[in-house]
């Protein structure tokens, strides 16, 4: 992998963290500390921590979290579909990205490398300063660890073999899919040792009451969640056990709370993207080098957006509309979560963005029986649509009810069935549902995996997770379950073997020379 350094002074947005007492304006304009021409940077703990800060910031750009990331993860599952007129778009959910052309997928990978980069800045410069604190300098590298794992678990998780890199260097060689992972569980086994429980209580430092940095807690869930993609179900096990037997976390009561603005960094977020339409510019942050106009707002929105009110690039199925129907709650009603998730022409009336679904759709058969995005939708009535491209709702990229169901199908893999039915009803029981126990009493192995798939495909839906499941279960090798998800979602037609990651973008294959392309490509 070759990286290109930026030789640039210029102003750096912080583009990390949003804090629960607010972040002066003037604290959000610093010195580039990416940039080689700044020597007197990495001089003092507030040096440290705006440039891990700098490694958060490659979560907020569309390669990322603003856009690019979420598509990516989302539109190869039977959860939704595209119908987008950008062909880079289109073809993701049908398997068939461009080599020739690295729109999204390319735009991913570089800024994937760029996080690492920042994070290994960190990793290099910081352990040579001389900090009073040395608990803050601890948070701070163990951040950068939890960071760089991150950032490495999404290039290997999509690209397969790709670089490793664990310093600062011109070149570095494509590795091994098992080369990958085993550097992203060092990594977040690394932070998991270093990182506090919270950072609101037990600690002093710059860094005291800055929620939404990464945890001990959140490093354990990813370190499980990487076990678990391993096929390390012991290991996995354990981690998610080790979050759990934190005792800091517990699922809301209101599902929808997860998604808007409203509830964010609640009780059930382990790790989430922070953004704000109060922090920073007006401007997104498309890439490249950070420029002072930027904000820290996401263009999924817009971009996952109802028909008049977004773009409409990505749709739920009516395989999972038909899903969330097929279990009544307790009470003889629907799955509440089905309203959370899309929008739909609903018997009693729907509202979105302050109008009437089916009085806005009436004139228009088309969208009036067809299923939009609700998730991360800022469509409650405050905003007329999301056509400013600027939403600051944060992205929930682990949750405790994910911790929960993982760790329910550890112990379904590692021979305690039985013990499974515990964690299952505890996502079930937020939302009304039977005891799975009583409905569904002594469930073998194989019966267990598939509740489990069902229980994910609804908590999970349009939240970048089921094609991920869907690989990991090895569902695409199995030709039982390939032809059962072409039933399910027609792009699942256009799928090939090795279509399952992207291609490797044609810029690396050049400027590293080795670097193979995937299979498929």
């Amino acid at each position: 992998m070759k990286y290109i350094k930026f030789k640039y002074v210029s102003l750096f947005l912080s583009l990390s963290i949003v804090i629960s007492s607010c972040v002066a304006e003037d604290d959000l304009i610093q010195v580039d500390p990416n940039n080689d021409a700044v020597d007197s940077f990495w001089a003092d703990d507030q040096d440290a921590l705006q440039g891990v800060n700098a490694a958060y910031g490659s979560l907020l750009t569309d390669g990322t979290y603003m856009r690019s990331t979420p598509l990516l993860l989302d539109l190869k599952g039977d959860d939704c579909r595209s119908n987008s007129p950008w062909g880079a778009m289109y073809n993701v959910g049908r398997f068939n990205s461009n080599v020739a052309d690295a729109a999204i997928y390319g735009w991913a990978y570089e800024t994937y490398y760029q996080g690492i980069y920042r994070a290994n800045q960190v990793l290099d410069k910081v352990p040579g300063i001389a900090m009073e604190n040395e608990a803050l300098k601890n948070r701070i590298l163990g951040q950068a660890y939890f960071l760089r794992g991150l950032y490495l678990f999404h290039a290997v998780n999509m690209f397969k073999n790709v670089p490793v890199p664990v310093e600062l260097a011109a070149f570095y060689p494509q590795k091994t899919e098992a080369e990958g992972w085993a550097q992203v569980i060092e990594d977040f086994k690394t932070a998991a040792d270093m990182l506090p429980v919270s950072y609101t209580s037990g600690i002093s430092g710059l860094d005291l009451g800055e929620v939404g940095r990464a945890t001990k807690g959140a490093a354990l869930a990813y370190l499980g969640k990487a076990y678990l993609f391993t096929q390390d179900f012991t290991n996995a096990r354990d981690a998610f056990k080790a979050v759990i037997d934190l005792n800091v976390y517990a699922l809301v009561s209101n599902y929808r709370d997860n998604f808007t603005d409203k509830n964010e960094n609640n009780s059930e977020s382990v790790f989430e993207v922070q953004f704000s339409r109060e922090a920073g510019g007006v401007d997104l942050g498309w890439g490249g080098a950070p420029q002072s106009g930027w904000g820290k707002t996401s263009a999924r929105a817009i971009t996952y957006g109802p028909r008049a009110f977004g773009w409409t690039d990505v749709q739920p199925t009516w395989t999972l509309f038909n899903e969330f129907h097929e279990e009544s709650t307790i009470s003889g009603e629907v799955d509440p979560r089905l309203d959370a998730t899309m929008f739909y022409n609903k018997p009693g009336g729907m509202m979105l963005y302050g109008q009437d679904f089916a009085t806005f759709y009436g004139n228009n058969p088309s969208d009036l029986n067809d299923l939009f995005c609700r998730k991360y939708q800022n469509s409650d009535g405050e905003y007329a649509n999301e056509y400013d491209w600027r939403s600051g709702i944060n992205e929930r990229l682990m949750r405790y009810s994910d911790v929960l169901l993982m760790y329910a199908e550890t112990l379904n893999e590692t021979g305690a069935t039985a013990s499974a039915y515990t964690y299952i009803q505890e996502v079930r029981d937020r939302v009304n549902l039977p005891d799975l126990s009583v409905t569904k009493p002594g469930m073998s192995q194989a019966e267990m995996r598939e509740q489990i798939g069902h229980e994910r495909f609804l908590e999970f839906a349009l939240e970048g997770h089921r094609f991920d499941d869907i690989r990991r279960w090895g569902w695409l090798e199995d030709t039982n379950k390939l032809n059962w998800l072409k039933s399910r979602d027609a792009e699942y037609a256009t799928y090939s073997e090795g279509r399952e990651f992207f291609p490797i973008p044609q810029l690396e294959i050049d400027n590293n020379p080795g670097t193979t392309q995937n299979l498929g490509y």
